[in-house]
Formats: C-alpha cells, sequence, structure tokens
C-alpha cells in the first residue's frame, strides 16, 4: 500500500518490510508499546515509530499502513496436531463455529451430494453439541436422510461418533463385529448396528473408524497442509508444537511438512514430537529415534523437540469426561525405562496426563530417578492438560524444573466434566493460576483437531472468561487471566517450551520477523467477542502468509484446493461469526428466533404423523415445508 511520508531512500540496510501505523503490543518490557515495526532477512530490525523506521525504507521496501489497528507478535500453538490436521484437512468438513445443527446438517447434505463415489463426508473435530441452538447432537436418522449412499462420519469430542447406513457398510460392521476394548458398537433390538459408536472410555474405536476412510495421496498432500497452514496463518498462528499423537508414524506421516521446508513452502513454524504408535514396542521405537535424531535438528522452520505426548502407551489416561476416570494398571517399570532412555540420551519430552492421579505416579517415577541424578539433567519436560492437577503435584512439578501446557478442552467438553466432577473441580480445571503463581511456564494451546477447534482466539476466550462455547462459566475469577498474561501464554511460554524464547515470543530487534495485525483491538474488544477476532495480516519471518480486508492479494499464492470436491473448497474451514457486541436483549431475541425454528420443525412433524402433537423430537433439515 502506498503511504504517504515515508521516502523511499538508497540504503545498504533497507527493510524486507515495513508496518507502520499500528498499536504495536510488543510483549518486550523494554518498550512494550510502538508504532511502526521494520523487518530485513527474517528478522526484526527496527520496532519504534515512523521516524525511526524511514531510514530503512528502500526502493524495494515493502510499506504496509496498519491504519491503526492492533498488532501483536505471531501466536504459538503450544499443543496443536498441525501435521496429521494438514494431512485430513481438505477431506473434512468444519463445524468449527456453526452456530445451529440444522445449518450443519444442510452443509452435510450439499456436501454429501457432490461427494465421489468411495469417498466419505467426514466432520472431525472443532464442534460441540453445546455450541448449536438445539443442544444436541444429529441422529442417525438426519444423517441417513441428508445422505443415503454416500458414508457419512461425525466425531463428537473424545465421547462418540455417529455414522451413517453407509458409513457401517464401507466400516465393516455388521451384527458379528466384536466391540474392541474400551469402545462399544452401539446394536439395536435385532442386534444390528445402530451408528452410534461410544469411546467407554477410550477413544481408539472412534480413531479405528476415522482410520477406514480414504485418504490423500501425492501432491494433494502437499495441498492440503498448505491449505491448512494459510488456515491457521489467518487467526495470527505463525508457530506451533506438534504434540504428536496416534495413527501418525514416523518418517512416513511427517515426509509432507518435511518435503514443504525443502521447498521452502512453510507458512507456519512448527517444532515437532515424536510418539510411539505401537503398544509393547515403545523402547525400540524411542532407542531407534535416539541414535538417528537429536532434539532441536532442523532450523527455525521445521525442527524436532523430543518425544511424546505418550511415552508407553500403558501409562496414557483417557480425556472422556463422560465416562469415570479410567483405572491404569501397573506401568511403572516400563515407564521408568523409557524415561531413563531419553533423559540418558539428553531428549526431552511431554507428557499426556489428564488426572492427577496419573500425574502423582508419573512423578513418582521421575522423583525416583532425580534422586540418582538423571532428571531432569537440564532436559524440557512437561505436562499436557493437566485438567485435575493438584497443589501439591504442582509444587513436585516445580522442584523437579518442569512446565505446563494447558488446553481449553473445556471450552467443548466443559458440560459434561461439569456434571460429572461438580461444580468445585470444574472451576479448578485445570488450575492454571496456581501453576502461574508457582513461576511455572505455562504455555497454552488448543490441542486441536480432533475435538478442539484451531482457532486460537477461542481458547484465549476460553482463558479470560471461563467460558465454554455453550456459554456455561466453569472458572470464577479466582482462577481466570488477564488478557496480557493470555497472549504471553500464547507467545512467550511457546517460545520457551522449544527453548526459542530467545528468538520469539516478542516484537524485539533481533527477533523472528512474525507478528499479527488484528480485525479488532483484543485489548478493548468485549470479551465475547474475543472468540471472534481474525488477522488481517499475518507475517512470518518478514513474509506475508495472510492477507485479508484492505491488505487482500498481499500474501503468498497458494494452488487451488484439490480434490475439487473438498468441503474446503466450498465451504472453507472455520466458519467467522461477526463480532457483535450484543445485548442481552438482542442475544435472546436470537436465541428466540432459534426455538422458532424448531418449533415449525416440530408442527411439520406432528402433521404429518411423525410425532405426538406435544412432542419435540428430532430435527431433520432434509426435508422442506
Amino acid at each position: 500500500m502506498p503511504v504517504g511520508g515515508l521516502v523511499a531512500r538508497a540504503t545498504d540496510n533497507a527493510a524486507d518490510l515495513v508496518v507502520r501505523n499500528a498499536k504495536i503490543h510488543t510483549g518486550d518490557p523494554v518498550r512494550p508499546q510502538a508504532e511502526a515495526i521494520a523487518i530485513r532477512a527474517g528478522r526484526i530490525t527496527v520496532v519504534g515509530d515512523d521516524n525511526d523506521v524511514a531510514a530503512h525504507v528502500g526502493p524495494a521496501t515493502k510499506v504496509v499502513d496498519a491504519l491503526g489497528r492492533r498488532m501483536v507478535p505471531g501466536l504459538n500453538d503450544s499443543h496443536l496436531h498441525v501435521i496429521r490436521g494438514g494431512l485430513n484437512y481438505v477431506l473434512e468438513l468444519r463445524w468449527d463455529g456453526v452456530p445451529t445443527l440444522r445449518h450443519g446438517l444442510a452443509m452435510l447434505r450439499e456436501q454429501a451430494a457432490r461427494t465421489p463415489k468411495g469417498q466419505w463426508v467426514r466432520v472431525v473435530g472443532g464442534w460441540s453439541a453445546e455450541q448449536f441452538a438445539e443442544r444436541r447432537l444429529p441422529t442417525v436418522a438426519e444423517l441417513n436422510a441428508a445422505a443415503p449412499d454416500t458414508p457419512v462420519f461425525v466425531l463428537h469430542l473424545y465421547q462418540s461418533a455417529v455414522l451413517n447406513r453407509a458409513a457401517l457398510k464401507a466400516a465393516g460392521y455388521t451384527r458379528d463385529t466384536p466391540d474392541p476394548k474400551g469402545g462399544q458398537i452401539v446394536r439395536g433390538r435385532d442386534g444390528e448396528p445402530t451408528g452410534m459408536l461410544l469411546a467407554a472410555p477410550s477413544a481408539l474405536i472412534l480413531y479405528s473408524t476415522l482410520a477406514k476412510a480414504p485418504v490423500l495421496q501425492g501432491e494433494d498432500k502437499k495441498t492440503s497442509t498448505r491449505h491448512f497452514l494459510r488456515e491457521l496463518n489467518r487467526f495470527g498462528l505463525t508457530s506451533a508444537i506438534d504434540a504428536a499423537g496416534g495413527f501418525q508414524n514416523f518418517p512416513d506421516n511427517y515426509s509432507t511438512v518435511v518435503e514443504l521446508a525443502k521447498a521452502g513452502q512453510l507458512s507456519l513454524r512448527i517444532a515437532y514430537h515424536l510418539f510411539p504408535q505401537t503398544a509393547g514396542q515403545e523402547l525400540d521405537d524411542l532407542a531407534r529415534w535416539i541414535e538417528t535424531a537429536r532434539p532441536e535438528d532442523g532450523d527455525e522452520w521445521l525442527r524436532l523437540n523430543g518425544a511424546g505426548e505418550n511415552l508407553t502407551w500403558a501409562a496414557a489416561d483417557f480425556e472422556n469426561f463422560a465416562q469415570p476416570r479410567p483405572h491404569l494398571a501397573d506401568y511403572e517399570a516400563e515407564f521408568e525405562k523409557a524415561v531413563r532412555l531419553l533423559m540418558e540420551n539428553g531428549w526431552g519430552f511431554r507428557l499426556h496426563a489428564t488426572y492427577d492421579e496419573t500425574i502423582r505416579r508419573d512423578l513418582a517415577v521421575f522423583e525416583k530417578l532425580a534422586a540418582e541424578g538423571l532428571f531432569p539433567a537440564g532436559r524440557r519436560w512437561l505436562f499436557d492438560h493437566a485438567e485435575t492437577v493438584s497443589a501439591d503435584s504442582l509444587d513436585r512439578i516445580a522442584a523437579l524444573g518442569g512446565a505446563m501446557s494447558v488446553q481449553n478442552r473445556l471450552s467443548f467438553q466443559g458440560e459434561a466434566f461439569l456434571r460429572r466432577y461438580g461444580p468445585g473441580a470444574a472451576a479448578d480445571a485445570p488450575p492454571i493460576r496456581a501453576m502461574l503463581e508457582r513461576g511455572l511456564t505455562v504455555g497454552a494451546g488448543t490441542d486441536a483437531t480432533r475435538v478442539s477447534t484451531y482457532n486460537p482466539w477461542v481458547a484465549l476466550h476460553w482463558l479470560i472468561t471461563g467460558r465454554t462455547v455453550g456459554d456455561l462459566v466453569l472458572r470464577p475469577p479466582h482462577n481466570r487471566v488477564d488478557r496480557r498474561t493470555a497472549l504471553s501464554m500464547f507467545t512467550e511460554a511457546g517460545a520457551a517450551l522449544t527453548g526459542e524464547e530467545g528468538v520469539k515470543g516478542v516484537l524485539r530487534p533481533g527477533f523472528l520477523g512474525d507478528l499479527a495485525v488484528l480485525s479488532e483491538d483484543y485489548f478493548t474488544v468485549p470479551e465475547q467477542d474475543i472468540a471472534h477476532i481474525e488477522s488481517l495480516l499475518t507475517v512470518v519471518g518478514g513474509r506475508i502468509v495472510h492477507a485479508a480486508a484492505e491488505y487482500e492479494g498481499l500474501d503468498e499464492e497458494l494452488p487451488p484446493v484439490s480434490p475439487e470436491w473438498s468441503p474446503v473448497a466450498h465451504f472453507g474451514g472455520y466458519r467467522a461469526a461477526p463480532v457483535t457486541g450484543l445485548s442481552g436483549a438482542r442475544q435472546a431475541e436470537l436465541l428466540g428466533q432459534a426455538v422458532a425454528e424448531s418449533e415449525q420443525h416440530r408442527q411439520w412433524r406432528t402433521r404429518r404423523g411423525l410425532a405426538a402433537g406435544t412432542e419435540n423430537t428430532v430435527f431433520d433439515p432434509c426435508f422442506s415445508l
């Protein structure tokens, strides 16, 4: 954008990019506020005002006017399954941000009509029944009506999946299919599967069923990943720590991001972890990886950060709050061998742990090794999730030099957690303020994409307000954080968890040129609208990787979404809602409209003899009045 007042000068230190006329929150206590920033060769050279950057504007410098908008350091999701998410992104119909089930089912019906034979329609994560005006899941009948011939798989949190008849057939489920360990295939009175799958409590049945669907091949995997990274850039994300996870094999499933990194086509910095995939083979996998790689191998775009989030499968608890806390058999012997192997070879790690009961058992192993002088031996290590971690466990974590990474899983599962454990436990799930008061590094993330949405502003809204996507307040003021602290958990803390606090997380000369210019001022927008913020200009290493509104067209061109029938090609990703600042009266009016739509549907069913006159049952948008 041509900007008056900044004249190009012949200079030896000309910036590649200058962004001016911004309200910059730098995160740097030395200079917390600024108006302009200059970036050269991927690094910040100047943070100041127009006068400070003027001498760095050369003939080839791109100058962008922020038009008085808020700028923040690029966000860093400290727990995101970005590699796995990228390989599947264009295949998935996203219900993230969709306000009603009626809308979601209409999208599903439309997508089923364009999906070719042999492919599935899959809705995988980023939504909860509580976000819908109807406050419920789709029924099997609704999926069958929307897509009688196309397989449809709808995943709901860590709890369940709904399949239509065609998906049951494609997955090979019959009356003779046995229930897997920890899961249930719900059956009707005739013994046939109904289409409901339940995690009881393990979600393996859900993920193994999803794994039966077709996957992308060849260049489509790269295209999908690039579009997913652009979608993350849309929300101001410039870095992420990939937490690995099930069904993410190394090195096969990592090859796409490796190839994109070699080609200079990553638009997000990724620090990744390695997760042993096969129970009983974990130690062999870890030993093999230790021989071939070391943490921090790579560069500022793609680097190895350590092992985890599982080290041994037996030590992993489940996060399905619709089910009781699982009882884990003895796992300490093999778990100790894994931790000892990592410590002796200079590897850090992260650990999935939902419940304090698991955390206490893990800490006992760490303290045993610490008594031998083997832990933590200068290695970075952390617990993920930790919804029910106790004060005593936090003290022990701090004493061992650990860190924490929390995710907004209760944005989506909060109601289930409340029903099972009550308001007292929900108020401290997780105890974020207690973690910070002990001086622990606490990174924030989303745990996307299979349950939570990848939109970090939904997580920031949860950190600040304590509210779920269904607008239920779980965490009281004593366990919330202010906006500045929440932002630092998504910037500085994330950098510290990868040992990069000296190069990113704040806007300071010499640091990486990663920033986001926001659609709304994060520090002043009403709390209810924090979740609706997006980035209008995202910069990674001086490259404009996302541009919208007045900046549209300044970002890098991407290849078209492929395959052409992809849900992303037609619906996009996250369904953005406008910033409203709605009054309570207007919110009630909109809710009333949704209720009226439900009442119209009830009347339709009653007229056709499908429901009693006083009954208010399922809603099927696939039939018109």
